[in-house]
């Protein structure tokens, strides 16, 4: 496999576009009443056409049976290995809320849930709360002291919020507190190493204090923690590529990773088409965008099908408005599967179609898990796919004599 060293010895400052759309939880998995995904379900001629006229195949993100978390899934995308590169929810949530890190923080990522009387998570989102309701709880969780570190929570969006823990000597290797699944309590967060030994406890007296404020503010009378990290280290896409990169997303861990890879966060508003509306304003003042959709996730998490391929819909009338740009390379696909039969992420490849002059349309004539799955990519990493990108760009030179 190529490495990010290799493709910058090879990369081209050119005046060429690429747009990457990238569906979260796109992939899905066939309802039993129908045998089809959403995907399937969903009418989408522009995704069609648009498959009929480039080329598709499917991608791993991390490896073949392993479930991407997000984060790792738009590593692999951008063309980071995450098995190379990890990094925890909790730095990504803080940069894309504009947090400013310094070094020895120690971020992670919260959830408001719900919990019964037996101490058992009913609800891991708390019904998604409203996000002014979540800066108020937050408030009321800043009030929280413990000894010999500086709390500072901060809301996300609707459930999620952002602690970052301050002060000497903290680590970040720690266990998540969130067990992903209803049904059963939270649990503690456990050192990985000795050094840990001291941040483990804080965090788990935050909890503690967390429970005991939280007790009366049903449906949000608990907390969840997971994504425990510090800042890494990482070079930036204009590094590595030698592009002008621009993000346009609506979500906080997203515009997170942006950051993090150096694009620019783009100013954009709630709603898909708003997102297609920035993409035009600015088309002409970089080289690489990345237009990220989270709803479909979340109707996937949600178990909604019916929403989910809704959204799918929505996306697809966009379409012309993208085609209509002329850009040199159109690269559509998921960070991860987000059946709504499952409720969460799976291990499941993720459709991909590349669109560009330069390509030999492979016969497919639909975008869809199946359709994809005979496309002449085959199903191949994740990390391939921006090097795949960037050669139908003309922004590779050749390797070796």
């Amino acid at each position: 496999m190529i490495t990010l060293e290799q493709i910058n010895e090879i990369a081209l400052k050119t005046s060429s576009r690429i747009v990457f759309l990238v569906i979260d939880g796109l992939g899905g998995l066939p309802r039993p009443e129908t045998g089809k995904t959403e995907l399937e379900t969903a009418y989408t001629p522009n995704l069609d056409q648009l498959a009929g006229d480039g080329i598709c195949g499917l991608i791993e993100l991390v490896g073949r049976g392993i479930t991407p978390g997000s984060g790792p899934g738009h590593l692999a995308i951008f063309g980071y290995d995450p098995l190379r590169f990890s990094i925890g929810r909790g730095v990504l949530e803080a940069l894309g809320i504009d947090l400013e890190l310094d070094e020895g923080d120690v971020a992670a990522r919260g959830n408001f849930c719900t919990i019964d009387d037996s101490g058992l998570i009913t609800d891991r989102r708390a019904g998604r709360i409203t996000t002014e309701r979540n800066a108020e709880l937050s408030s009321l969780l800043n009030t929280i002291s413990i000894e010999n570190a500086r709390l500072l929570v901060t809301p996300v969006r609707e459930h999620r919020f952002v602690v970052v823990f301050r002060g000497e000597g903290l680590s970040d290797n720690l266990t998540d507190t969130d067990p992903q699944k209803e049904g059963v309590a939270p649990k503690p967060a456990l050192a990985l190493s000795p050094q840990a030994e001291r941040t483990a406890k804080i965090a788990n007296r935050f909890a503690d204090r967390a429970r005991e404020l939280l007790r009366g503010h049903h449906p949000a009378n608990m907390i969840l923690l997971r994504g425990f990290s510090r800042y890494p280290n990482l070079p930036t896409m204009s590094e590595v590529y030698k592009l002008r990169p621009a993000a346009i997303a609506t979500y906080p861990m997203y515009r997170g990773i942006a950051r993090l890879l150096g694009m620019e966060n783009l100013k954009t508003g709630s709603s898909i088409e708003d997102e297609f509306i920035t993409l035009k304003e600015h088309f002409k003042e970089y080289d690489f965008f990345f237009l990220h959709i989270k709803q479909t996730d979340s109707a996937g998490e949600d178990g909604d099908f019916e929403k989910k391929a809704r959204i799918i819909e929505e996306v697809d009338a966009l379409i012309p408005h993208l085609r209509g740009l002329d850009p040199d390379v159109i690269v559509v696909t998921g960070d991860h599967s987000t059946p709504a039969v499952l409720k969460g992420h799976s291990w499941h490849p993720v459709p991909f179609l590349l669109y560009s002059r330069w390509c030999r349309p492979d016969g497919v004539r639909e975008f869809s898990e199946r359709a994809c799955l005979s496309g002449s990519l085959g199903t191949f990493p994740g990390v391939e796919v921006m090097p795949l990108a960037m050669a139908n760009a003309l922004k590779l030179n050749k390797f070796g004599a």
